[in-house]
């Protein structure tokens, strides 16, 4: 089976996370795809499949005879979609020898245009795959599972016919995207999908020690040629304001406004800080939820930036601006919680550089040409490299995540999993 058709059956199965919820995982929906990757891992021979109580998927892939010193290597995706947009009733959409122009999605009045995704030309000719445009598509990071589950499948394939004499011993990978391939040993390989990456918590509970890889790499990013170990620093910040609310005719001196407060809260912040005013390497403040009336109001946002310094910096600058309005307005007018997410990855990789010098390695032998950004955004693998598992981020072939503009191509999943193939390949032959 390709990468795609998996893809295909993923994304029609609801699995939003939920930001307000406090469970694990936080919404009980992503427990129906957890369940059926365990069932097909199964049904693939990977071993010790399995889910545990918090809905982690766990499996194995154990080492060809003679290479059970190399490297134990992990792959990772999560399950979970983003909130950001409607995860619910996804119908794919496959578009055949796509002609590279702007694409109607389906009856929603939302078309995905050249002048807005200037890569649509590079993908003339391949099979494109969008949603109908009510929801978001769910690839990210259903593309990763299904492109892992096809590097497993291929593997164990050849692993089978190792055991059955049915091929030479020549060391050559291939089978994705019907091409055909022959056998190669390989180390020990372990897989992982995660709840919950999406609103920062996929790594919460994950067992790095039962997991049992040295080595790891999500499988979440986006074009098929991009390798990232370097992403935001990231926190999320929670604005509650206190007002004080009296009859407007008598107000003098007395009101204070929420809301009015709220507006001056963001007004403080640096104006051209935002997401559409910045990019590469520059950090942002991202309001992305405000309510509020006369008596109360709240604001959200996520604090990002590449440098820990300037990240730092940002957060004191929240701080302060809740301090200024609280002189202003009365001590606890302004309330301000700040959550870390997630920190850069860079410090952490920058010691075990062979992770990205084999991603390279192994996208040009699969016909890409690579190149390494820096993450505007965040993986699991950002946390696990913290927590002892250093865990850079490999494209996924997908487009426009969180949004109903969302896209990816079959033979852009087909190139992902040459790319994993030989990753395993590579590290085959290197010492533990």
């Amino acid at each position: 089976m390709r990468a795609y058709e998996r893809l295909l059956q993923y994304v029609k199965i609801y699995t939003t996370s939920d930001e307000e919820s406090e469970t694990v995982p936080s919404a009980e929906r992503q427990l129906d795809l957890a369940r059926l990757l365990v069932e097909e891992m199964r049904e693939l021979g990977v071993a010790h499949a399995r889910m545990d109580d918090q809905g982690y998927v766990y499996g194995e892939i154990p080492a060809t005879p003679g290479y059970e010193n190399a490297p134990v290597i992990g792959f990772i995706a999560h399950m979970d979609t983003a909130p950001d947009f409607n995860g619910e009733g996804v119908k794919p959409c496959v578009t055949e020898n796509y002609n590279g122009e702007d694409i109607v999605l389906g009856e929603s009045g939302r078309v995905i245009r050249v002048k807005d995704f200037p890569h649509l030309p590079a993908l003339k000719g391949r099979t494109l795959i969008t949603a109908e445009g009510n929801t978001l598509l769910g690839a990210d990071d259903k593309a990763g599972i299904a492109e892992i589950l096809t590097m497993a499948e291929e593997i164990l394939q050849a692993d089978g016919e190792r055991k059955t004499g049915a091929q030479d011993s020549e060391e050559r990978i291939g089978f994705s995207g019907g091409e055909k391939g022959k056998i190669f040993s390989h180390g020990k390989i372990c897989l992982a999908f995660t709840p919950d990456e999406e609103i920062g918590r996929g790594a919460d509970a994950f067992d790095v020690p039962g997991f049992g890889a040295k080595y790891a790499y999500t499988v979440d990013g986006g074009a098929e040629n991009e390798i990232e170990y370097e992403n935001f620093n990231a926190a999320a910040a929670k604005v509650k304001i206190r007002g004080f609310s009296v009859h407007p005719g008598s107000s003098k001196d007395t009101m204070i406004n929420a809301a009015l407060v709220a507006m001056e809260f963001n007004s403080m912040l640096p104006a051209g800080d935002t997401p559409r005013d910045t990019e590469g390497y520059e950090g942002f403040y991202h309001l992305h939820g405000m309510s509020g009336d006369v008596s109360e109001a709240c604001l959200e946002y996520i604090i990002r930036d590449h440098s820990a310094a300037m990240y730092e910096c940002r957060l004191e600058t929240m701080r302060h601006i809740t301090n200024l309005l609280n002189e202003k307005y009365g001590e606890g007018t302004v309330t301000l919680t700040l959550r870390e997410q997630y920190r850069n990855m860079r410090e952490q990789i920058e010691s075990c550089m062979h992770l990205i010098d084999n991603a390279k390695e192994a996208a040009r032998c699969a016909g890409l040409q690579p190149v390494t950004v820096p993450i505007r955004g965040g993986t699991d693998g950002a946390r696990l490299s913290f927590m002892g598992l250093p865990c850079p981020n490999l494209g996924t072939g997908g487009y426009a995540a969180h949004g109903p503009y969302e896209h990816i191509t079959a033979e852009g999943m087909d190139a992902v999993v040459r790319e994993l193939k030989e990753i395993v390949r590579l590290y085959a032959g290197m010492d533990a």
